[in-house]
């Protein structure tokens, strides 16, 4: 157990290892957004329907739309809405917290989930979360050449264990895409967008 989770469970909020790699993902995802230059807004990025500003509204809406499931709230706006307003990295900053909170909230990980995939256990629902989140990070990151900043031991674990459970019952549209060539050797996570389906470039 590290310092923050004692701290939490001291506080009386409840720790999951889940949740704890949630945090990680979103803490990442904030430092890239934050980085994205004014003349980067408009960049194309892994995700071919979407530019770096698409990407991150679908991004901040998606995290909204969580909340409103985890706590029982109208998000007020469907996923693919203006969630960015006048200032993008404000609205992504409230969005991951409020989903900080709501995942932490007593008994998040033991209901169910409805989301695109369908109901969902709370922890494989949290897990899927997870992905999207280190995922549509990976994509920015690529996107606006900020590779450096992302959580290379983050990637590397949710790599092994999206291969481990297996996607291919998801390579569907609006999911993921068939898995893409990239050198065994490329960086983690080239070899994470790679394997859900983006064509990336070592």
């Amino acid at each position: 157990m590290n310092d923050r989770q004692m701290d939490m469970e001291s506080a009386g909020m409840p720790t999951h290892p889940v949740v704890e790699r949630i945090e990680r993902a979103a803490a990442t995802a904030g430092v890239l957004i934050a980085g994205i230059g004014p003349a980067q807004w408009k960049l194309p990025t892994p995700c071919a329907d979407w530019d770096v500003t698409a990407l991150v509204n679908h991004l901040v809406g998606g995290i909204n739309l969580y909340v409103g499931r985890l706590t029982g709230t109208d998000p007020g706006r469907a996923h693919e809405d203006d969630w960015l307003g006048d200032d993008p990295v404000a609205a992504y900053r409230a969005a991951a917290a409020a989903d900080l909170a709501a995942w932490r909230r007593p008994g998040a990980l033991d209901r169910t989930v409805t989301i695109a995939l369908g109901e969902l256990p709370g922890e494989f629902a949290a897990t899927v979360h997870l992905t999207e989140l280190a995922v549509h990070g990976a994509d920015i990151a690529v996107a606006t050449g900020q590779e450096k900043l992302l959580d290379t031991e983050l990637l590397t674990g949710l790599l092994a264990a999206i291969q481990g459970l297996g996607v291919d019952p998801y390579r569907v549209p609006g999911i993921f895409g068939p898995k893409a060539p990239v050198p065994e050797d490329a960086p983690v996570h080239l070899r994470l967008l790679a394997h859900l389906g983006r064509t990336v470039q070592a």
